[in-house]
């Protein structure tokens, strides 16, 4: 919708930015303009100021900028139109309308929320009636209190067919407004006696707990059904009306965007009974789809909500399908850091369930080991598949070639495309985008190569080999890490588990940076994006010493690393390392970069020596000898873990 630039100006002169900022900041006035701390990112010293006299906000910390239309978008997660109308209200200012045609569907619209509001309340006064006992009893059993059910408008739809068309009748509700507003079904010319062959509508929503579906702004704009008795159909949505499009709107969108505001993880649950389960529970950023696979349309209200809303999936095969499906159709819209989280539940459990058997740590437990969109989008092209012969493994590069090429951002394209290369890498002993490089035979363990002698398998062994951890036929667990089948990982991912570590506890303690600058300086990191990513903090540093963690990682977004920080700042990485949370004390974060630098030594060198020990096979020259006896001396120089008492870096693989 556009607006006329003359109503803009009118807006921006009749409501002042300072007073709309200091709703949710506070706000110090200096000379002419106002500072408090960045509502945009975390700081300890104010650097956001407020200018009445030229009506806009901007951050020297992370440069955040705009005039009070902004600000209301970019801190209520509201789209342009919907800040205007509230800033107009607010004003006192009638919203202008572009045409006839734009105010006849405006009016039909406010029509409709009118009808679907009236229903709404009459379905709560019937849960809380005498026909609602049923209702009530099943809400019951399911765990929801009282206050759960207020505050999610739950109502109920009686057994009795034709009582909600004839209360809204007698409040002058016409049937073409309960049709338009799909609470009534028009009757079936062809049907033949019975129910909806006598001629009269029928109600849409019969013998069913009702779960009011509300838009951003928390209006009804349709209903779900839960089936108390005998139906084809357990659950049943509102048909698409003028106000409601079921693939664009998430269940409990307007709850969840204040509660992500103030702090709270977005989670996307399957159902109704889950995300209500989940609120009550203090997971208040909770949403689900409605009754179908996430759309490109409502991954795109996630991130209104969030950078990476996380979705949590049954863990058996209906759940990584689901997931799959969300993966490829996130692909096009990602952008530098906005991705999807995944979380696999126990087979047999959903969130509901789950908080019920296990409590609230149960779902924390899973919530920790949520898995990113990239380990995904590799799951997909790897899972029950062999890789034994060049054929199979060309399929899988042009495979995630595909994926990657659907990314439309180019730095997200070219951050994919280095993952899927290290990954390719790690299994196979070779990069595809990054010339042809080859991994040291050492990353590749035991399965470095087909026909090494008796009883020795080659590397692109079946899928759910004893080798790779799995028994046979069997998916990786929920949590576990990307898996090639038949390919054992160990060497390759403690190395990028010890970089990943490595580099969040820099990031997440910045002091520690100049500390250590001439051992990272040394560092040959075998991610060529986290070994870049690390010179940049060098260079960071060194250009500020005293700088921390907030104002770091704008500084890294600005650079393009967006993608590369989402690929470190992440739960399971803490799992590896907790040292390296953020909030975790300097001591032992000093501990724990001293512990993996050491580690992480040692283990380079181990691998190199292994390689050398193979190029001197292949060609025993003197040259090829000193290089050995050198390797050697070095992985001798480098102390034991057990000698210097060393322990808070001890990185472990996700799969050995």
């Amino acid at each position: 919708m556009s607006f006329d630039a003359s109503f803009l100006d009118e807006i921006r002169a009749r409501v002042p930015i300072a007073a709309v900022v200091g709703r949710k900041v506070k706000l110090t006035r200096r000379g002419r303009e106002h500072l408090g701390l960045c509502p945009f990112h975390n700081e300890k010293t104010p650097s956001f100021t407020v200018s009445e006299d030229k009506a806009f906000f901007h951050c020297f910390g992370c440069g955040a900028h705009g005039d009070v239309i902004g600000f209301v978008m970019q801190n209520e997660g509201l789209s342009f139109p919907e800040a205007v109308e509230r800033l107009a209200g607010e004003a006192g200012l009638q919203v202008p309308r572009a045409s006839p045609e734009a105010r006849e569907s405006q009016r039909r619209r406010s029509g409709v929320l009118d009808v679907l509001e009236a229903a709404a309340a009459w379905f709560a006064a019937q849960l809380a009636g005498r026909e609602g006992a049923e209702a009530r009893d099943y809400l019951t059993r399911r765990g929801l209190t009282a206050d759960s059910v207020a505050a999610f408008r739950l109502g109920y739809a009686p057994g009795r067919r034709g009582l909600l068309r004839a209360a809204l009748n007698a409040r002058g509700i016409g049937d073409g407004q309960l049709a338009e507003a799909g609470l009534i079904k028009r009757p079936d010319p062809d049907a033949g006696p019975g129910p909806g062959g006598d001629g009269a509508p029928r109600d849409y929503f019969f013998n069913r707990v009702v779960f009011p579906i509300t838009d951003r702004r928390g209006r009804v704009i349709a209903f779900g059904g839960r089936a108390l008795g005998d139906s084809p159909a357990k659950y049943l949505n509102s048909p698409d009306t003028p106000v409601f499009h079921k693939g664009r709107v998430l269940y409990n969108l307007a709850r969840a965007r204040q509660a992500a505001h103030d702090g709270a993880e977005v989670l996307v649950a399957e159902g109704y009974m889950d995300v209500i389960a989940l609120a009550q529970a203090g997971f208040g950023g909770a949403v689900a789809p409605l009754g179908t696979a996430i759309t490109e349309e409502q991954i795109a209200e996630l991130w209104r909500l969030a950078e990476e809303p996380l979705l949590c999936l049954d863990g058996d095969a209906a759940g990584r399908r689901a997931a799959f499906r969300a993966a490829e159709r996130a692909l096009a819209g990602l952008r530098p850091g906005y991705s999807l989280r995944f979380a696999f539940l126990p087979e047999g459990e959903d969130p509901d369930s789950l908080l019920r058997n296990g409590g609230v740590q149960a779902l924390r437990a899973v919530l920790a080991a949520a898995r990113p969109l990239s380990d995904i989008l590799w799951q997909m092209e790897t899972e029950g598949r062999r890789f034994d012969t060049p054929e199979r493994r060309a399929g899988l590069m042009r495979a995630l070639d595909g994926r990657v090429r659907a990314i439309a951002d180019g730095d997200v394209q070219r951050a994919y495309r280095e993952t899927f290369d290290q990954r390719f890498l790690e299994a196979f002993g070779y990069g595809p985008w990054s010339g042809g490089r080859r991994a040291p035979a050492a990353r590749l363990g035991r399965f470095a190569g087909p026909g090494r002698g008796p009883g020795q398998r080659g590397r692109f062994a079946a899928a759910g080999s004893a080798g790779a951890g799995y028994g046979r036929g069997r998916p990786p667990a929920p949590g576990a890490a990307p898996f090639v089948p038949g390919v054992r990982q160990a060497p390759g991912l403690l190395l990028r588990r010890q970089e990943q570590v490595l580099l969040a506890c820099l990031v997440n303690h910045p002091g520690l940076i100049t500390e250590h600058a001439e051992e990272l300086a040394e560092l040959d990191l075998v991610n060529p994006g986290f070994l870049r990513l690390c010179r940049a903090l060098l260079d960071l540093a060194a250009g500020d010493p005293d700088l921390d963690t907030a104002r770091l990682k704008c500084h890294l977004s600005d650079q393009g690393f967006s993608a590369v920080l989402a690929e470190i700042l992440r739960s399971d990485v803490y799992i590896h390392g907790r040292f390296a949370r953020p909030g975790g004390g300097a001591d032992e974060a000093r501990r724990g970069v001293q512990d993996v630098l050491r580690s992480y030594r040692k283990q380079r060198v181990a691998m190199e020596t292994e390689e050398a020990v193979r190029i001197l096979a292949d060609s025993p020259t003197e040259d090829n000898l000193v290089r050995l006896e050198a390797k050697k001396r070095l992985l001798h120089d480098e102390p034991d873990e057990d000698e210097t008492g060393g322990r808070a870096g001890a990185v472990v693989p996700d799969e050995t």
